[in-house]
């Protein structure tokens, strides 16, 4: 009898341990596979640069939140590492990065990031603490540009469209300083990583600086930039995603919200032309 009563209060045992563990893997699956079907889901995470972006994509949260779509801002101080996290999965999506920026990182990298979404065109500007026109650049100046394939070859078509120097016809995205075929001022151009530009302006006589990390040196492009882009510039910034999860109605749907009148009016009323709607 005491056999018989042991043996029933095992079975019994085990069954809700069996219970209680399939529960448990039920809890746990992962946030990607309930992204978008209406079930409860975790924050979608997205990688931004300090500035700029990072302002906007928290205005956007705000936003988000109100229809109930919760975001996690995952602020980055490069632009290298906010794709390595998206494409590892460390971020569902990043909002930092132009086309061409995108085009050449899959490129380098392997990966496979898309465009889900444009969002705002940064221009970019030439500056300097020590002189207040291009005309005032000295012969044999020192000219700082960006290290990165994209931007260095952004920042000499500014220097060009500046009167600075001329390139190679044809050159366009790829340009670097080898491709440089005038140089009236005999320049010297110093590369250095786009956010320590703005730092090394004492150190400089004039650089290429890229919106987000001058405002966020405390700079306004509109007023301090000696030149810029104009509206047509074609380096217009995106939402990238997975490609996996280009069609994710979730991520759409913050693309959305992105681009709503309100956070256009935010854009408008905080940046005062530094920053434009592409939309």
């Amino acid at each position: 009898m005491k056999k018989k009563l042991f043996a029933a209060i095992l079975l019994l045992m085990t069954t809700l341990v069996a219970a209680c563990g399939g529960g448990s893997n039920e809890t746990a699956q992962p946030a990607a596979q309930t992204a978008g079907d209406g079930a409860a889901q975790r924050p979608i995470k997205v990688g931004v640069t300090g500035g700029p972006h990072e302002e906007i994509m928290n205005k956007v949260k705000e936003v988000a939140k109100a229809q109930g779509l919760e975001i996690e801002v995952v602020v980055f101080n490069d632009y290298v590492l906010p794709n390595r996290a998206l494409d590892n999965g460390e971020t569902d999506l990043n909002s930092f990065q132009t086309i061409p920026f995108l085009e050449k990182f899959n490129e380098d990298h392997k990966t496979d990031i898309v465009v889900i979404g444009k969002t705002v065109t940064f221009p970019m500007g030439l500056y300097s603490t020590k002189h207040k026109s291009i005309d005032e650049i000295p012969e044999g100046g020192i000219a700082g540009i960006q290290n990165d394939p994209t931007n260095r070859a952004r920042a000499l078509q500014l220097y060009e469209a500046a009167g600075l120097i001329k390139l190679k016809e044809g050159v366009g995205d790829q340009a670097t300083p080898l491709d440089i075929i005038e140089n009236p001022k005999n320049l010297e151009f110093k590369e250095l990583e786009a956010p320590f530009l703005a730092r090394s302006l004492n150190n400089l006589d004039i650089a290429s600086i890229n919106t987000n990390f001058a405002m966020e040196a405390g700079y306004n492009p509109k007023r301090d930039a000696i030149f810029a882009e104009g509206p047509d510039s074609p380096y217009v910034n995106v939402i990238a995603a997975r490609a996996e999860d280009k069609d994710n109605p979730t991520y759409l749907k913050l693309v959305e919200i992105y681009r709503s009148e309100e956070v256009k009016k935010f854009i408008e009323e905080n940046f005062e032309g530094s920053v434009l709607p592409s939309w």
